[in-house]
């Protein structure tokens, strides 16, 4: 049985029945919000009920848009630990500091969530050929999703995309098209949407402007954040943010389980972006409508995931943080390095740049006085390292060589 009752267009407010295939609005092209029967859904779930249930993004299955089981595509994604970063809340002298640790979903990154729940819709839609733009790490889990169900996928990436991203993707088969930039504008998104109206691939691209389905499997974060610590929400979760899909897709979750009374309020979020490609954080500061915030011109990022020069999802995510009183911040390629190293060498967690940006944040946050020492936070760590080797070798220390003698090593320990 499937809960949703309805699609809403963002920009002009038409509502449409969940018919096949339908992406975005019959009468703008504008974005669509997925509509629940929270009432009928209440009836069959409560916090007893998901005790029983096994961990992972379909634990959550009435809360999600696919109707039928039997449809669902799955690598065992989601149900990630939420890590209490000990070394690091000493270090920063914060009261608890907890780390929802997304490196270990199947593709390395918290894309698995989303991808799963897109690629399945799609199935349900009777696809057999899928399309994405990305930076990499949707794409790759698309591609992976997309192996699993025996679809082809065709993904358009930015030139100059991290060689280890690219590996990847084309290990897991798909048709990977790297695409150079104009300079202003987002060419992959240009392409998807040109191959989606020729070829009629169905597109599930990393924001939520194009897929109302995809974006919701990123609920299930803040689902398990809101179980993980009892039924309590933490005061703040910080959120690295591209085109600011996944924050959306949290603060949906936090609402939702809200409005089911399984948890009381909602923490506040803050938004984490890289300096060189920061549309949503000076649209929030400036206060620039969703709809009229402008194309960031020429990004450059060390975190090749948040490169967005468009944030998609700002008709989403900037009401979200204004709901939940929260805050945006910038952070420079330096500090999120540096953050980079920080978790590895004190929590044992190896993530990527824009893995580790919401870090970064988090400690700009702090010496600015916005987020107290004596909250609960927890920070996303959202990719793994080894998506982006180059830039780990650069950060990393060059070992010493020398013989294979005891009194050699005896010098270098001293």
């Amino acid at each position: 049985m499937v809960f949703v009752e309805e699609l809403k267009c963002l920009k002009c407010g038409r509502k449409h029945a969940p018919t096949k295939g339908l992406y975005t609005c019959k009468k703008c092209g504008g974005k669509l919000e997925i509509l629940y029967d929270y009432d009928a859904i209440a009836e069959k779930i409560n916090k007893k009920e998901l005790a029983k249930r096994r961990a992972g993004v379909w634990k959550y299955f009435e809360l999600l848009p696919v109707a039928s089981r039997k449809n669902i595509v799955t690598l065992d994604e989601g149900g990630m630990p939420l890590l209490e970063a000990k070394n690091l809340a000493r270090e920063l002298g914060m009261r608890q500091l907890l780390l929802k640790d997304e490196t270990k979903n199947p593709t390395a990154s918290f894309k698995d969530r989303p991808m799963s729940v897109g690629l399945s819709k799609a199935v349900e839609f009777g696809a057999r050929k899928v399309v994405t733009a990305s930076s990499g790490n949707a794409a790759i889990a698309l591609a992976a999703y997309a192996a699993k169900a025996g679809i082809e996928c065709h993904a358009f990436v930015p030139a100059g995309a991290a060689e280890s991203k690219l590996a990847q993707l084309s290990m897991y088969g798909a048709h990977v098209v790297q695409v150079a930039s104009k300079g202003v504008g987002d060419s992959t998104y240009e392409f998807m949407r040109a191959s989606w109206k020729k070829f009629r691939w169905h597109p599930i691209p990393s924001c939520g402007a194009f897929n109302p389905y995809q974006p919701e499997g990123s609920k299930t974060m803040s689902y398990e954040i809101c179980e993980q610590l009892g039924w309590r929400v933490p005061d703040w979760v910080v959120v690295p943010v591209g085109a600011g899909t996944l924050l959306s897709g949290n603060a949906k979750g936090y609402f939702e389980f809200e409005q089911l009374g399984l948890v009381e309020g909602v923490p506040h979020l803050a938004a984490v972006q890289a300096e060189g490609c920061a549309p949503l954080v000076k649209a929030f500061k400036h206060g620039t409508p969703p709809y009229e915030i402008p194309t960031w011109p020429n990004p450059n990022t060390v975190a090749g995931g948040l490169v967005d020069p468009y944030p998609w999802d700002a008709d989403t995510a900037i009401p979200a943080i204004e709901r939940s009183k929260g805050a945006v911040q910038a952070v420079s390629d330096a500090e999120i390095l540096e953050a980079e190293k920080l978790l590895a060498k004190s929590e044992g967690i190896f993530a990527e740049p824009s893995g580790a940006a919401g870090l970064a944040g988090l400690r700009k946050l702090l010496d600015a006085g916005i987020v107290d020492r004596s909250e609960v936070v927890v920070v996303e760590v959202t990719g793994g390292g080894l998506k982006d080797v180059g830039t780990a070798m650069k950060l990393a220390e060059e070992p010493v060589v020398i013989e294979p003698k005891l009194e050699q090593l005896k010098k270098l320990i001293k």
